[in-house]
């Protein structure tokens, strides 16, 4: 079963799915006006934007809560493989596919603002799930959109996160995974079981913080790499076009390679165009679907067009300072090693900010997980959702899953299917004009 997984996975990575996405950024950039230079109006709507009501959380909180379900381990450990699969040149592709996915991210939560249903109890619910049956009365597509999703969820939003948490902890203690697993459980399920307001708020103080503490070192590191900088940004784009060899024991790459991985990758981490996100832009108090559009395509932004390429700058900065470093390491551990050349605590800092970027993604993925429960039973199963959840996030930190990362990459491409065939469909009803901006 894994070997003919990975098989498809393999396929729809290589060229399907990567031209349909990365096309689809590129027409609905150019369909809504180059709609990124509006990110500095977009910025200042996500930080003046009016508290909660009733009805739906801050526009804050729901770009928050948003971010920390892509924040996640593909910020560090997935550019680190990207370049040591890619090169130096899928960097470059990473940040193009943020930059470009940012038109993706706003059309498909302008829908989800718009097609969203209004709960007495639960106030303002949506996605695309209820795109696909009130906008285009698809409800089968829409049910299996929503089964993908949850599923998921249990994938890249629990046991796999809750395994990155382990390896972040077992880096600096030699501590037992069930006692790490018991641990990541309890502490997600009391933010978990207080709903989307509780999740809210924990996620709207822990990504800034987390955040900011990852970027220190960095900015640290950067300094320090300050006369290799120049020459990094020159490999990185030149890799980009063509075959380079780098220092630390990878070779040039073909442009394909890299092109490939840095567009998969940035793909995976920042979300746009799964589907995911707009399920969280639908929980919003904001009555503007052009609002929350704007507040929204800043996710994309931040995770990759930042938070990407500063780390993939650190890691090609710091092989072209110190080579010898980076000579015949695994992926995962190239930017290990660019944090070690800190002057203190290098290692640890990195493995904090994993540990947070990990748990954030399980809080944000839960509540995607609920609110697709939510869809499919009609409002009940919720507490056994939560409760299921739960044990996947122990599982996650006791298992190896391998099985499980080949999973949920075929359960986020089938999410990404009926998402865009809702883009695609509705494309006339996707305006940037709002009278009140």
């Amino acid at each position: 079963m894994q070997k003919y997984i990975h098989f498809v996975n393999h396929f729809l990575w290589n060229a399907p799915i990567i031209f349909l996405l990365f096309g689809t950024h590129l027409y609905f950039t150019f369909r809504l006006g180059f709609i990124q230079k509006m990110l500095p109006k977009a910025i200042r709507l996500s930080l003046s934007a009016k508290e909660s009501s009733a009805k739906g959380i801050s526009p804050l909180a729901s770009l928050a809560t948003a971010l920390a379900a892509t924040l996640g381990t593909g910020n560090i450990i997935g550019i680190s493989t990207a370049i040591s699969i890619g090169g130096p040149g899928a960097v470059f592709w990473c940040w193009l596919t943020g930059l470009f996915g940012i038109a993706t991210c706003y059309a498909e939560s302008f829908l989800a603002v718009k097609f969203r249903k209004t709960d007495a109890i639960k106030g303002y619910t949506g996605g695309p799930m209820y795109v696909l049956e009130n906008a285009l009365h698809m409800k089968k597509l829409a049910k299996a959109f929503a089964f993908f999703t949850l599923f998921a969820s249990f994938g890249i939003g629990s046991s796999v996160q809750a395994n990155s948490i382990r390896c972040g902890i077992q880096e600096l203690y030699n501590l037992s995974s069930h006692w790490i697993g018991i641990t990541a459980s309890l502490l997600a399920g009391t933010v978990m079981l207080g709903g989307i307001r509780q999740i809210s708020r924990v996620c709207t103080k822990l990504v800034p913080f987390m955040s900011l503490f990852y970027l220190t070192g960095c900015g640290y590191l950067l300094i320090l790499n300050r006369k290799y900088l120049f020459s990094a940004l020159c490999l990185i784009t030149q890799s980009a076009f063509s075959s380079k060899s780098l220092a630390g024991g990878i070779a040039g790459t073909n442009v394909i390679i890299a092109l490939r991985t840095g567009i998969s990758k940035g793909l995976f981490t920042n979300e746009a165009g799964l589907g995911s996100i707009p399920i969280m832009a639908a929980a919003t108090s904001s009555p503007s679907p052009v609002k929350q559009g704007l507040v929204s395509m800043t996710g994309p932004f931040w995770d990759t067009v930042v938070m990407c390429s500063i780390t993939g700058i650190v890691i090609v900065s710091s092989m072209l300072h110190f080579p010898a470093d980076f000579t015949a390491l695994s992926s995962d551990r190239l930017c290990f090693a660019a944090f070690s050349h800190l002057p203190a605590f290098g290692i640890q800092i990195l493995s904090i900010s994993l540990i947070l970027f990990a748990f954030s993604t399980i809080l944000g993925w839960c509540y995607y997980g609920e609110c697709c429960i939510d869809y499919l039973f009609h409002g009940k199963g919720t507490k056994l959702y939560q409760i299921i959840y739960i044990v996947f996030i122990y599982l996650g930190a006791v298992m190896s899953l391998s099985f499980v990362w080949e999973l949920s990459d075929l359960l986020n491409l089938l999410m990404a299917i009926p998402n865009l065939l809702c883009i695609w469909l509705l494309q006339r009803e996707i305006t940037t004009k709002d009278l009140a901006l």
